[in-house]
């Protein structure tokens, strides 16, 4: 029973930084299939609780906690909408794990120099789509090291470069130059 306590004080201590602190980070995105070569994104994440900011394949995203706003440079095109909870899930992996939280048995393990703690998600159901959701988190000040998730064949893997916990939240929309079409696909 202690053990059980354990693992959801950590995962419930992580979840909780997130919804109380900003966290603010480059990262980089592995996709990986048994048969092809892995395929390797750069991007920009700031998160405040559902609130976030993500920068990634030329498109700025960004959530306020009611609309989701997509910029694309490339087509200079600002789309806006009211995301389901499954979109929201499937643009950022926090809240994709904050999801799987009710659905899946946890466990944890420490790495062995006890720095950080390894948090596994296993769906209860494995109709769920994936295999398993795997969160790396920094002990010290439980900041997201990396998210992968097994998918059959398909791993994708989140890295964080300098991950951090900063003091401002930033404005959650993006705002285009004046001349940018909109797109607005809100209800």
């Amino acid at each position: 029973m202690k053990l059980l306590l354990i693992i959801l004080s950590v995962l419930t201590s992580f979840l909780t930084n997130l919804e109380n602190k900003t966290l603010r980070s480059d990262f980089t995105v592995t996709i990986a299939e048994e048969v092809n070569t892995p395929m390797n994104y750069p991007g920009k994440i700031t998160m405040h609780g559902r609130c976030f900011q993500i920068s990634m394949f030329n498109i700025d995203a960004a959530f306020d906690g009611r609309t989701m706003y997509m910029y694309s440079a490339e087509t200079d095109e600002l789309t806006l909408t009211n995301p389901t909870e499954q979109e929201l899930a499937e643009t950022n992996p926090f809240l994709y794990a904050r999801a799987l939280v009710d659905v899946c048995n946890t466990t944890e393990r420490a790495t062995n120099d006890g720095k950080e703690t390894i948090i596994t998600l296993t769906p209860k159901d494995q109709s769920a789509g994936i295999n398993r959701f795997t969160l790396r988190v920094r002990n010290s000040d439980l900041v997201p090291l990396s998210a992968e998730i097994k998918e059959g064949k398909k791993t994708s893997t989140l890295k964080m470069k300098e991950p951090k916990f900063v003091g401002e939240q930033p404005k959650w929309e993006v705002i285009p130059d004046k001349n940018t079409y909109i797109n607005d696909m809100r209800l």
